[in-house]
């Protein structure tokens, strides 16, 4: 074969392989295209898929109505007053000369204050309108002596730079040289540019006239993304500080908790709660947002909107709280208040408070705190409420401590069912500590009568124990420091010195005393050392009226739907449960010997001496003076000053407790020999009023817990029906 052939056979060869290694090659290639196009669709088309929604699914920040707040008996606590309102929604491609036109615009139709413009707002208008001077204001070779010598700065950090001398360099002559008209085109346009895009923003709200509404309504076609619609206002009908409140559009989310809302799909112009009730419920009362679906064109411009899903009014909250009854005890609060501020020992007075609750369930029947502050002007007292006081403030409470103390007695085998002891002037070293009642004698007395006549002495025998002390007259008292933690301990498991875990932000569990002498656990064992606040004692009474168990206190009784109308309730979604937060480790006979001591209060040789004489109704209580000092208000130079501390708990009636209650005026008097027992005066009139106001509601043949036991029960007949058919 010649060599020519065999050149020819080495090419064909050679092209043939090249040509099956390219056809190869092609073939690896799209199997490995199939498998990666079969990998995204296969595998991770769900993840896409949900990713392409997450983009284009909007949650717009539709104005959608709070929920409702009521009281037990159905009365509207808070509300939402409709208003028109003009909204303005930009869009990712939407230009900021696109918006100022639309700006001029709507300033042709409405009238815009113009008081919430900045000089900062001032300034960009200016450079909006005048691009050319404001260009000159900082010339190119300044920019270049700038980039010299900032070598290492970015490009975006000089641009910076450069836009801040600018607006420095506008003078005060060119800020004011807006006409009126123009600043009210800025008030426009500066409320449309805080928006986010796709999220409407309020241009105008709640002072919109029926004139411009109809005018903007007409000519929507000339103005793109303008849009007439309802805005809401919340309107507080009760002025009981614990329903708390709600930012405004204008200021939006505060900015502390910016990152937390923001993480949960709010945005920054939203309302939110930020106190009390209105915080804590913000998650039921907020309501849903429409979510819209926006369909772009290959340029990205929106072509179409599409309602995902419709926005839905704030779930109602209908509270355990009465406000007839409520207001009833604000009332004689205030007035006690204004009485004894008339005193000439009552410079430090300023607050007092009554909780009144269900014991058996936890129910907040009435939190009444007021506080008296005095006009600058004219130097008049004026009330202020002062509701949340009686959660988040906390005070010595005196003898009313005396029940846990004999509870704790007979849980830690230091003190037996009718135990008697000598009440008799307890000496520790150069001290004297002595009953009120018995200043020098000597009086055997047992548990219940301790109780009724509020023996100091008998109580500090039982802390004696407690801390493993060995009394000797006139001699040093040793004691074994664990006493305070098994004192302490115990008063914890009645709710004394812990937070109730009632359903309101920022409770306070009170202030727990340092210091581990011998006369301090004796003060500990009659209220005088550690703090506790107003409903912590109501929560504590409570514990002892229904037996031992400690129920969290609740303010929210019911979860509904909205109501159509505000007047009719939409339908039950949830009741809030009874939480017992654990039983007190004693036994119903020393609960019940408690009790009596209880009673023993009201008797003739009792501290309240027939304080409810000719009441309808029976009563088990206690009263409480602690000596105390002053540290709750501004002024320093008054701090240490000693007063006395008033308080006064119960529950009635006795053979079935439906209410227990705590009254606490603290600093009532700089006196500490005369002071007047209105704390005593409070018990008894809030009971009248709340048994006055039961009796009135039966006699009407209206229930005491409202026309929302009307409805309860009707939904439990029709769920016992529909499990009878089944």
């Amino acid at each position: 074969m010649r060599k020519t052939d065999q050149a020819k056979i080495r090419q064909r060869k050679h092209i043939a392989f090249r040509m099956n290694f390219l056809f190869f090659s092609i073939f690896i290639l799209f199997s490995l295209l199939i498998l990666r196009l079969g990998y995204l669709q296969i595998v991770k088309g769900e993840d896409y898929k949900r990713l392409l929604e997450r983009t284009e699914d909007i949650a717009v920040n539709t104005s959608v109505p709070r929920g409702r707040i009521y009281d037990r008996t159905g009365k509207v606590l808070v509300d939402n007053e409709p208003k028109n309102a003009i909204t303005y929604t930009k869009t990712t491609s939407t230009t900021s000369a696109e918006i100022l036109e639309i700006a001029k615009k709507l300033a042709e139709l409405i009238e815009q204050d113009t008081k919430r413009v900045t000089i900062g707002d001032k300034r960009d208008y200016w450079i909006l309108l005048h691009p050319e001077e404001a260009a000159a204001k900082v010339p190119a070779k300044e920019i270049a002596k700038i980039r010299k010598k900032n070598e290492q700065m970015t490009d975006k950090e000089i641009q910076k730079i450069v836009n801040q001398l600018t607006r420095d360099r506008i003078t005060d002559d060119e800020l004011d040289s807006f006409s009126k008209e123009e600043l009210e085109v800025l008030a426009i346009y500066r409320e449309m540019m805080s928006g986010y895009a796709y999220s409407p923003q309020i241009i105008k709200s709640g002072n919109v006239t029926e004139r411009e509404f109809a005018s903007v309504s007409e000519r929507l076609s000339e103005l793109p993304g303008v849009n007439t619609t309802t805005d809401w206002e919340r309107v507080r009908l009760s002025d009981n500080t614990i329903i708390g409140s709600t930012t405004t559009p204008i200021r939006g989310i505060p900015r502390n908790r910016l990152d937390y809302f923001l993480a949960r799909d709010y945005s920054r112009n939203d309302r939110v709660g930020v106190s009390y009730l209105e915080q804590y419920y913000e998650e039921l009362l907020k309501g849903q947002k429409t979510i819209v679906k926006n369909v772009k064109d290959r340029t990205g411009r929106v072509v179409e909107t599409k309602t995902v899903r419709e926005g839905e009014p704030g779930k109602d909250l209908v509270l355990a709280m009465d406000s007839e009854l409520q207001e009833a005890l604000e009332q004689l609060v205030s007035d006690k208040l204004l009485n004894l501020k008339k005193m000439s020992s009552s410079g430090l007075l300023d607050r007092a408070f009554v909780v009144m609750m269900d014991p058996n369930n936890g129910e907040v029947l009435a939190l009444v705190g007021k506080q008296l502050v005095q006009d600058e002007q004219t130097g008049k007292w004026e009330v202020r409420d002062y509701a949340f006081g009686t959660f988040t403030s906390a005070y010595e409470v005196g003898s009313t401590v005396k029940l846990a103390t004999v509870l704790t007695g007979y849980s830690h085998n230091v003190l037996k069912i009718g135990e008697v002891k000598i009440d008799e002037p307890i000496y520790i070293g150069s001290q004297v500590k002595r009953s009120l009642f018995n200043q020098n004698g000597r009086v055997a007395i047992n548990d219940i009568e301790a109780l009724g006549k509020s023996s100091n002495v008998y109580m500090f025998k039982i802390a004696m124990a407690l801390g493993d002390a060995v009394y000797r007259p006139h001699k040093g008292l040793p004691i074994n420091i664990e006493g305070f933690d098994r004192l302490r301990q115990s008063y914890a498991s009645f709710g004394l010195g812990v937070k109730t875990g009632v359903d309101l932000p920022g409770e306070y569990a009170g202030f727990t005393g340092t210091e581990t002498i011998s006369g301090k656990l004796l003060d500990f064992a009659i209220g005088q050392f550690d703090t506790y606040t107003p409903l912590q004692l109501a929560q504590y009474v409570s514990t002892v009226a229904n037996g031992g168990y400690r129920v969290a206190p609740k303010v929210l009784k019911e979860v509904r739907e909205p109501s159509p109308d505000g007047e009719t309730f939409g339908p039950l979604i949830q009741e809030s449960g009874t939480t017992v937060l654990n039983r007190i480790p004693n036994t119903d006979a020393e609960i019940e010997q408690v009790k009596k001591g209880m009673q023993y209060t009201y008797s003739p040789r009792g501290t309240a001496p027939n304080l409810f004489a000719g009441a309808d109704y029976t009563v088990a209580g206690k009263t409480g003076t602690a000596q105390s000092a002053y540290y709750d208000g501004t002024d320093r130079s008054k701090y240490g000053t000693k007063t006395v501390n008033l308080t006064h708990i119960g529950y009635a009636p006795v053979e079935a407790p439906e209410v227990a209650f705590s009254v606490v005026i603290p600093n009532i008097s700089t006196n500490r020999s005369k002071y007047p027992h209105t704390s005593n005066e409070i018990a008894r009139e809030a009971l009248d009023i709340y048994f006055d106001l039961k009796k009135k509601r039966m006699t009407e043949e209206l229930p005491v817990t409202s026309d929302l036991k009307i409805d309860r029960q009707k939904e439990k007949k029709e769920e016992d029906n529909k499990s009878v058919e089944r």
